[in-house]
């Protein structure tokens, strides 16, 4: 049986429909990352697998139990991480870990050994006697992972682990994740880093409560239809904007300095972009097909670049 299952999993807040009908599974052993801006639902879906949550329609398996009816046994089989977990400021590294090994009732015979392999597992060892206030944000990532696996979960939810922390601390973090994978745990982690996706084994894009696609990210950059162009030229901000008023039907986005243009048929709309570019006064400097990124997709799916833009890391 799979690690994790779901049969047209949704709940309603009202009128909102936080999540809409979800089916997927995440097979034992894999890092499955749920992908989405802020409000996709990825949090919610979250919330429903660790039995936090009953949702209001449709069912969910993890570790082969049932998330309504047995709430509890699931509790005891996995690891989560919420967006604010729960460390204490006031106690040390160590006093924290210990108090979530006292949470989970992880017996006192082996308890030591356990410790001290996750504080070496995190690179925590040489803190362990230091208050959690006193950790830099990465440092308190890596201090909440430790406390999540303290009972040796089979399953590690991890809510947007990485928000707001610097890209050292996040590769390091990553690494982590990486050595747990070797030890056969599951893990399904949420975020808004699209780089992120990119390490995980597969991913399921969300928005506005649906799950738009799932797979592999090569198999999900293969959802585009078309080609994807990319166009270096002067004062791409500008550039882009001339771009839609000539060409409204055309799906264009700025990416860094760059743009990025969906097109049919790539020789023909790179020759005509050129011109255009050249005759509103813009130095073009190259054309290019390239392969889409996962933002590409967003947009190319949803089309809405602008609200995508401004959600998506």
């Amino acid at each position: 049986m799979p690690a994790i299952q779901t049969s047209n999993l949704t709940r309603h807040f009202g009128a909102l429909r936080a999540v809409d009908g979800l089916h997927f599974e995440v097979p034992e052993g894999e890092i499955f990352g749920l992908v989405g801006p802020d409000g996709a639902g990825k949090t919610t879906t979250m919330r429903l697998l660790t039995a936090i949550l009953h949702p209001t329609d449709g069912e969910a398996w993890v570790a082969g139990y049932h998330t309504v009816r047995d709430g509890e046994a699931i509790k005891e089989s996995i690891g989560y991480m919420s967006q604010q977990f729960g460390l204490y400021p006031d106690l040390t590294v160590l006093e924290n870990i210990h108090f979530y090994a006292d949470i989970y009732s992880v017996p006192r015979r082996g308890r030591e050994e356990k410790v001290e392999e996750l504080l070496g597992f995190s690179n925590l060892t040489p803190f362990k006697k230091r208050q959690a206030g006193r950790l830099s944000g990465g440092m308190k990532q890596k201090l909440g992972l430790a406390c999540a696996l303290i009972h040796t979960p089979k399953i590690l939810f991890l809510d947007e682990p990485t928000n707001g922390v610097d890209p050292v601390s996040r590769r390091d973090f990553w690494r982590i994740l990486y050595k747990l994978l070797r030890q056969n745990v599951t893990i399904f982690v949420s975020t808004a880093y699209l780089d992120e996706a990119e390490r995980c084994n597969r991913i399921g894009m969300m928005h506005s409560g649906k799950l738009f696609a799932i797979g592999t990210p090569a198999e999900v950059k293969q959802l585009m239809d078309g080609a994807l162009l990319e166009v270096h030229c002067t004062a791409p901000r500008q550039a882009v904007q001339a771009l839609r008023r000539l060409f409204p039907d055309m799906q264009t986005g700025l990416f860094g300095d760059r743009l990025h243009v969906r097109t049919k048929t790539a020789g023909e709309t790179a020759d005509v972009l050129h011109r255009e570019l050249a005759k509103a006064g813009y130095e073009v400097r190259a054309i290019r097909p390239i392969e889409p990124t996962l933002e590409d997709i967003f947009v190319s799916v949803l089309g809405n670049e602008e609200d995508l833009s401004h959600a998506l890391q």
